[in-house]
């Protein structure tokens, strides 16, 4: 049904980028490459990918489209398997029910899960947020493991006045704040905004973050916040997209 090969490094970003926040997904397959769209199980926090089939070194689909249940857990279990510069075969059987990777003379095949047995896409939320900008990913995620020093809890903001973009975490006696402006912060649209967010969610997603030169980060007033970002030489897509945690009054 599908006979593909991808560099090891992009065939990481993918499986990482969706392990961030679940460890099972329907995965979509067509002519123009692969997508997936899922929710975590807590329902706070999506994650949505689309690799194009030119990232491939190439890619062969026998069928119009196919939707295979992917155990992103079982794949994760042997990544430490994968050398940098291997080359990764994936084979598809016809029956939908094998995948069988191939990779520095190791061949391991994994059993699908049923797509039964997942939940079903998820309707991405049409969002209409008032600050739109663009910082580069490492630095964000720098942010967001020093904030982890101190808090389980973040606060981005962003002041339609100064054009300043503020991360702030406090805990029970300590706090840390990183303000981004100028050149280290692109607006595309800059509007008063501000909302708090759990920093375990926000740890999962800055690995795959931190490798982007630059993520477009979409920011409300007590609503959730969207991160969206190319990889794989502009061939990919990942998005997440996060609840925002209400304070008490």
């Amino acid at each position: 049904m599908l006979q593909a090969t991808i560099q090891a490094d992009i065939f990481r970003e993918t499986i990482d980028a969706i392990s961030a926040l679940v460890n099972e997904c329907r995965l979509h397959l067509t002519a123009d490459g692969i997508r997936t769209i899922t929710v975590d199980t807590s329902n706070v926090a999506m994650v949505s990918l689309e690799l194009a089939a030119s990232a491939f070194e190439n890619y062969s689909l026998t069928v119009e489209s196919a939707e295979i249940g992917l155990d992103i857990e079982k794949i994760r279990s042997m990544m430490g398997m994968i050398g940098k510069a291997d080359v990764i075969s994936l084979d598809l059987d016809d029956t939908g029910k094998k995948l069988k990777l191939s990779f520095g003379g190791y061949e391991y095949s994994i059993t699908l899960l049923d797509t039964k047995t997942i939940r079903k896409d998820p309707n991405a939320p049409n969002l209409n947020l008032p600050a739109t900008f663009e910082i580069a990913g490492a630095m964000f995620n720098d942010a967001i493991k020093a904030s982890g020093m101190v808090s389980d809890k973040i606060s981005l903001a962003v002041s339609g006045e100064t054009r300043i973009f503020t991360m702030n975490a406090e805990g029970d006696s300590d706090r840390i704040k990183r303000e981004l402006a100028g050149d280290d912060v692109h607006y595309i649209t800059c509007a008063d905004a501000r909302s708090l967010f759990s920093l375990d969610y926000l740890k999962d997603m800055g690995k795959s973050i931190s490798r982007a030169e630059k993520v477009q980060i979409r920011l409300g007033n007590d609503h959730p916040v969207q991160f969206s970002f190319e990889y794989a030489e502009g061939k990919g897509k990942i998005g997440y997209l996060l609840a925002p945690r209400i304070e008490a009054d």
